[in-house]
């Protein structure tokens, strides 16, 4: 960017003053126009500083800062902009109120009854168990039980399948084997309990495989990465019946949340090894028992939500991102906005002031106002939310159509108001206008009482991603980014499920190689089965109190 002087050159500049009035009234014209070119450039360049130390502040905030967008309870009511009338100002909701944090006392939560229980007796020593008063020996009467809680490490072991051979005892020429029950990766070390062992450390606890690697050798087992990085590419492979089958339920479902992150491919056609490519999750929302898938795909483009989204006609809840502008518009789709995000903008815009948003001072700057004010409303819509969260849909729609319309409103009628009076580029400008452009997809969550205000249920269920991909740092190729891909759908919602992830692939692995039909693949979806299915697996051995 081209800095303008500070100063105009002025010509005639130190030379004698003109004796006629005319030229005279020509050259203090020609000051006064260079003062005010010199005020400008300073005033422009004041305001580029303003702008780079704003832009330096928030990517400090964004670095070192907690990355909580919790704001204190007590404050964000004491700046609503002053010119803002009182029919603009939105009352407080019925018990939007939110009380103040209490810390409970703790107690130690008991142990799980299905736990097993191993009884080790301690029982008075013989020459403690007689009485001082009377000489007899005592009676027990009673036990005092305290618990504690053990763990056995990983251990290993093989199963050997001994496959019986028979012959008739005349002819001994009609020879017969007891056949093999079918493997989920045929002629395979790996058995049902390890594949899910090895997936679910790796994808549900974010454990890469070399990391695995060490903790086998130790165990007396060398499995190279390389062979583990096989069998998860096959164990993904295997999965993709279901994986079908979650895809058709999940587009039948009436609203869906989506949104994408990046992930390194190492080997990828066309593409550099440091590129970056995209996982794409969705994931259903409402009463129906919960779907979270992921893909892979190279690209970001907006064709991408359109092959994935082919057959919704729902509503889809996104970012604002425009790359879900070609589905939305072609299929007709109902599209909501993350008010999680237009909110960020107003917090990134109190860290650019260099503000701490989770302790904000006693008399925050007047350039943080306006964005307190917006935040102050943004608040008492989520306080809604958590206390109509628990009840029906049509219940939520007539408390945000009888609490949260009147909010929205006053708002729009401040931005409306506001927007005109702030510079553009500034950290406040952007947050406005994104609030301005995404508006009527950000209201629409009223509309419907089956629909979130935000799209952080599928933000929750890519963290684990997320945190995995710090560890592994990438894939390999790209069917072991699809392999990953499937492994992570069907693990996310085993667990939005309430389903152990080791039990369910577990299940899925021993069960799915034996499947001969459409029903009893569907008999293994995360969204048909239940935890007491899982509770018990014959090579496992007792998982109940031995003592029941």
């Amino acid at each position: 960017m081209n800095t303008l002087p500070v100063t105009a050159p002025v010509s005639n500049l130190g030379q004698a003053l003109p004796h006629d009035i005319g030229s005279l009234h020509t050259l203090v014209r020609r000051y006064e126009s260079a003062l005010t070119e010199r005020d400008a450039a300073i005033a422009q360049r004041d305001a580029r500083i303003e702008h780079l130390e704003a832009q330096v502040r928030l990517l400090l905030a964004r670095r070192f800062a907690p990355s909580s967008e919790k704001l204190p309870d007590g404050q964000l009511g004491l700046f609503n902009e002053a010119e803002a009338s009182a029919a603009q100002e939105p009352e407080s909701a019925p018990g939007t109120e939110v009380a103040a944090h209490r810390r409970a006392t703790p107690k130690r939560a008991p142990l799980p009854d299905a736990l097993p229980r191993i009884d080790i007796e301690h029982p008075l020593a013989h020459d403690e168990r007689t009485c001082p008063h009377h000489g007899v020996e005592l009676e027990r009467f009673g036990e005092v039980v305290s618990e504690q809680l053990d763990i056995i490490p990983a251990q290993v072991r093989v199963l050997r399948h001994v496959r019986g051979k028979y012959r008739c005892p005349h002819c001994e020429g009609h020879l017969r084997t007891a056949p093999m029950p079918a493997q989920p990766l045929p002629r395979s070390l790996a058995s049902p309990g390890l594949l899910a062992h090895v997936a679910t450390a790796k994808y549900a606890d974010a454990l890469p495989l070399y990391r695995q690697h060490q903790q086998l050798k130790r165990l007396g087992v060398d499995l190279s990465r390389t062979t583990l990085a096989t069998w998860m590419v096959r164990a993904g492979a295997l999965v993709v019946p279901l994986i079908n089958l979650l895809r058709d339920e999940l587009l039948d479902r009436p609203y869906l949340l989506m949104d994408e992150t990046t992930v390194q491919v190492l080997k990828e056609p066309g593409k550099g090894a440091q590129s970056k490519s995209q996982l794409w999750a969705q994931m259903s929302a409402g009463p129906e028992p919960p779907i979270v898938l992921f893909d892979y795909d190279p690209t970001r483009a907006g064709d991408v939500p359109k092959r994935l989204l082919a057959g919704f006609t729902g509503a889809l809840h996104t970012d604002g991102y425009s790359g879900y502008a070609p589905a939305v518009r072609e299929q007709g789709l109902v599209h909501l906005a993350c008010w999680a995000h237009a909110r960020r903008g107003f917090t990134d815009t109190l860290k650019s002031l260099g503000l701490n948003p989770n302790k904000l001072p006693p008399a925050p700057p007047a350039k943080a106002r306006r964005a307190l004010s917006v935040l102050h409303r943004i608040r008492t819509l989520y306080a809604i939310e958590r206390r109509i969260r628990d009840t029906p849909p049509d219940q939520r729609h007539r408390a945000r159509q009888a609490e949260s319309v009147p909010v929205l409103n006053a708002l729009r009628a401040w931005l409306d108001d506001t927007l005109p009076k702030v510079l553009p580029s500034g950290p406040l400008g952007k947050a406005m206008r994104y609030l301005d452009n995404q508006w009527n997809a950000l209201v629409r969550f009223c509309d419907d009482g089956r629909y979130g205000i935000d799209t952080n249920p599928v933000e929750n269920a890519i963290r684990p991603f997320c945190l995995g991909r710090r560890n592994w740092l990438f894939a390999d190729t790209v069917p072991g980014a699809n392999a990953s891909a499937r492994l992570y759908s069907l693990i996310e919602t085993a667990k939005a499920n309430a389903l152990e992830p080791y039990a369910y692939l577990r299940h899925v692995f021993t069960e799915l190689p034996k499947a001969q039909s459409l029903a009893e693949v569907e008999a293994l979806l995360p969204t048909r089965l239940d935890s007491d299915t899982l509770t018990r697996h014959p090579l496992q051995g007792p998982l109940i109190n031995p003592r029941q």
